[in-house]
């Protein structure tokens, strides 16, 4: 698609609200994770310095924010629902993912279930069970209630238990809810469209995980990870509503990731020294 060709991808950068482009650079370790804003540099410059180092640009809810994209997010959503009359995601969010050469996603999980469908070059993602092995129970319950980043503790001997997928264009990967995982592009530019979305099972595990989380502060509740549906997940839904209502999430608290550069047309500039990579 036209889209996804250099002149595609400015052109969308260009007519994108530049407050809702996610910039990030990374390093070789978790550590060097950095999140930044945009400063002035122009679409064109952002495709060369995507090319060129390890940016990591995200459009999230582009599905939402243009319509373009929106209308292949329409695209997609029908082509599925044929496939698959039962079908009928909530809240469905189509971002559009634009990395460099070599760039990394650490080792984290998502709330919400995800597809990949991948466009433009190669790339490795490791998946892990979900089990208390690779991510502990309260390690998701934080990543829920919006208390750490989707970032979880890793070891390198977890390798040894992924699945290994390398995608190339025109591939899409699924995997199951709050599974870990990591991406490992190769050495070319990459694009993907990341569809988030949920389901009635999907919003009842995260509420069920939400309880559990209030459940071990207050009652030193052993939780385990939610791995399918129990007699106690209407309860557990039940008090997670009520919870959050009585004490909403702040979504506007500070990151654990905050923003720490800016990504003007010369690259990167850090707002001090100890942000460098």
């Amino acid at each position: 698609m036209p889209l996804f060709t250099d002149e595609g991808l400015e052109a969308l950068l260009d007519r994108y609200p530049r407050e809702d482009i996610g910039v990030y650079a990374m390093g070789d370790t978790p550590d060097t994770w950095r999140r930044g804003r945009l400063g002035n540099a122009n679409p064109s410059d952002l495709i060369s310095m995507v090319k060129e180092g390890r940016v990591w640009l995200n459009l999230r809810a582009a599905n939402t924010k243009d319509n373009e994209v929106g209308d292949l997010a329409g695209s997609i959503l029908s082509e599925m629902r044929a496939a698959m009359p039962s079908f009928r995601p909530i809240k469905p969010d189509l971002g559009l993912i634009i990395s460099s050469p070599n760039a990394r996603v650490f080792y984290h999980l998502d709330v919400a279930r995800v597809m990949l469908f991948h466009v433009r070059g190669n790339k490795r993602i490791y998946v892990y069970p979900r089990t208390e092995e690779f991510v502990r129970a309260k390690d998701l319950e934080g990543v829920v209630t919006h208390e750490t980043e989707e970032e979880i503790p890793y070891k390198p001997d977890f390798d040894a238990g992924a699945q290994i997928i390398d995608l190339q264009p025109g591939q899409m990967v699924s995997w199951a809810q709050n599974a870990p995982h990591k991406v490992e592009n190769a050495d070319d530019m990459n694009v993907s469209l990341s569809f988030e979305y949920m389901t009635p099972v999907a919003i009842a595990r995260a509420n069920a995980v939400y309880a559990n989380a209030w459940l071990r502060k207050a009652f030193k509740y052993n939780a385990n990870l939610e791995p399918k549906p129990t007699v106690l997940w209407p309860a557990k839904v039940a008090l997670a509503r009520v919870l959050k209502k009585l004490a909403p999430i702040d979504k506007d608290t500070p990151s654990v990731f905050p923003h720490c550069f800016t990504l003007n047309k010369s690259g990167p500039v850090f707002d001090s020294e100890k942000f460098a990579i």
